[in-house]
């Protein structure tokens, strides 16, 4: 199948509190079975799967011209902004579903992906870096900057410009969670590394969009100037209260430093309760019909977001019809949306 999927376990919780600590990926050209592949029944959900792999060092260039890429960031044909899912096949892009997250673990296994995205006319952010996190980590769990590129370089042949330019690719998603740092062998990854990633990445393509899954507070935390990062990425959950409130400040954190915005929601694991549905992790709850639509409907709001996406593709959960219903309503208000750049 040319479609695939990305399983962002802990995409889950940058900083909610929420979703299982580890990250594992079904690369997009991986053979296994998507965890979530059993037609709808209940509320309950399947775990997923996961996938390894492995190793250099290049310098640095400049960054593009800033005016390529907002126009790069909006040319697709889609009107608004990019209404998508983690952990969901490029099969299954639709009119409601116009974007995904996918990892990619090689060349051979990118492109059809990428051609898929194309033809039904979707949007792609890369995870170029692989399946399960422990590729990027040294012995002792702590992040490898080296290994990083390695798995990275693997793409360099792959001429991704033509994807690029016309909107399929929106961006190259650098990392999760590096504010985590129980991820990463109890420390963090430093801001600074985040912008000397995505530096590396605009040396191999220059025009592609760098964004971390990961708050434009913490960003904004360190005394960093991002040339080369092109946007943070805020996830919301039931527990971090008001929605209207905690999104104004990711906002205005983007904003302090010139950083673009993706918002997501947790909807797996990120739910008050009220739904009874059970979430992806023990005691969790997965979020109600009127919750994707109210937290949804003011996220969408903010007109400075560059994307919408949700954690994650399920078929038992979106299978529902209340919540096939919400899904629906959300699209349009994405669909209606400014189209943003990512690249502010």
């Amino acid at each position: 199948m040319a479609g695939g999927l990305l399983l962002l376990i802990g995409a889950a919780c940058s900083g909610d509190g929420v979703g299982p600590s580890a990250e594992t990926f079904l690369p997009a050209d991986s053979t296994a079975a998507p965890a979530d592949s059993t037609a709808p029944t209940d509320s309950t959900l399947a775990p997923p799967s996961d996938s390894t792999l492995p190793s250099p060092d290049s310098a640095v260039p400049p960054p593009a011209d800033s005016n390529a890429i907002i126009l790069v960031d909006n040319s697709s044909a889609l009107p608004g902004i990019a209404y998508g899912q983690f952990n969901m096949s490029s099969s299954l892009l639709s009119s409601v579903y116009t974007g995904t997250t996918q990892a990619v673990s090689s060349t051979s296994g990118m492109l059809p992906v990428i051609v898929e995205t194309k033809a039904k006319g979707g949007r792609l952010v890369l995870k170029l870096s692989g399946g399960s996190a422990s590729i990027v980590k040294n012995a002792d769990g702590t992040f490898s900057f080296t290994k990083w590129k390695t798995v990275v370089d693997r793409f360099r042949s792959v001429n991704l410009a033509p994807y690029i330019a016309d909107g399929t690719i929106i961006g190259h998603y650098l990392i999760d969670e590096p504010n985590m740092a129980h991820r990463w062998g109890g420390k963090t990854i430093p801001q600074a590394t985040i912008e000397a990633m995505a530096k590396y990445s605009k040396q191999i393509w220059p025009n592609m969009l760098t964004i971390v899954r990961v708050v434009p507070t913490w960003l904004a935390s360190a005394p960093v100037s991002y040339t080369y990062l092109d946007a943070g990425w805020a996830q919301y959950t039931a527990v971090k209260g008001d929605p209207a409130k905690w999104i104004t400040a990711e906002v205005n954190a983007a904003k302090s430093r010139g950083l673009g915005l993706v918002a997501s929601m947790n909807v797996l694991d990120g739910g008050n309760g009220s739904s009874g549905i059970r979430g992806y992790t023990s005691g969790k709850y997965s979020m109600s019909a009127s919750e994707l639509r109210s937290y949804g409907t003011v996220l969408l709001n903010q007109t400075y977001l560059c994307g919408f996406y949700q954690w994650m593709y399920n078929s038992t959960y979106y299978g529902r019809s209340d919540i096939k219903s919400a899904m629906a309503t959300l699209s349009t208000k994405a669909r209606a949306h400014t189209k943003t750049s990512c690249r502010q």
